[in-house]
């Protein structure tokens, strides 16, 4: 499966809708927690982000010192469910009002990123509301697409039209080549945490290129 990506397709994945150019990796280990699921999804989800992570070159710890638990992924029925969840309103600014927003615009998934002094990702909370497109989705496609995008910051646009995941010839669904390249490129030791302009899109071009030449 063939993926070859441009460097303007990859500025594409970091370029917001109103033009500017922002990339953000996680500054420290991850500490994810699910709620909402039973026993086997669970591990379903809970090996996609070791899966992403060791791609990633990324640790993933028990524990995260300041949160507990840095990544948050809810499985839901009803937004209106989430402003009950004890504390999640001191963690998410303005919960009540996202949450009249993305009733108001029929969603059924959204991430909120938290971010460091430096802009690096220190946390993050996936909620999503498993209406009947979500339901007809393989546990293991919607975990492993929801902890790609967790990894990175992406754009606003960046999967509107393509899914991160492809699909293999024996029916097995996994990570674009090309986007777990630029996953890898962006984890790299060499390359900042955080970048905002479109030079970086070159660099992490410049990687993937040296990943395929080793």
């Amino acid at each position: 499966m063939s993926d070859s990506l441009t460097p303007d397709e990859i500025a594409a994945l970091f370029t917001r809708a109103d033009g500017s150019y922002l990339c953000a990796r996680w500054g420290r280990p991850l500490a994810p927690v699910v709620f909402g699921v039973d026993d086997a999804t669970l591990a379903t989800v809970k090996g996609a982000f070791q899966a992403v992570a060791d791609l990633a070159g990324h640790e993933i710890a028990e524990t995260d010192p300041e949160l507990g638990a840095n990544t948050m992924v809810f499985f839901f029925r009803d937004w209106d469910e989430l402003p009950q969840v004890p504390n999640l309103d001191r963690l998410i600014e303005g919960l009540g009002p996202l949450v009249d927003r993305l009733k108001a615009a029929g969603a059924n998934q959204y991430r909120v990123f938290r971010f460091d002094a430096d802009g690096a990702i220190n946390a993050c909370f996936v909620f999503l509301r498993m209406d009947a497109e979500l339901d007809a989705v393989p546990a293991e496609t919607l975990a492993l697409s929801q902890v790609v995008q967790s990894m990175l910051l992406w754009s606003d646009l960046a999967f509107t039209d393509r899914s991160p995941l492809g699909q293999l010839a024996d029916g097995r669904v996994v990570l674009r080549p090309g986007i777990a390249g630029v996953l890898r490129a962006a984890y790299d030791p060499v390359m900042p945490a955080v970048a905002q302009d479109a030079s970086h899109a070159l660099r992490l071009h410049a990687r993937l290129n040296s990943d395929r030449l080793a």
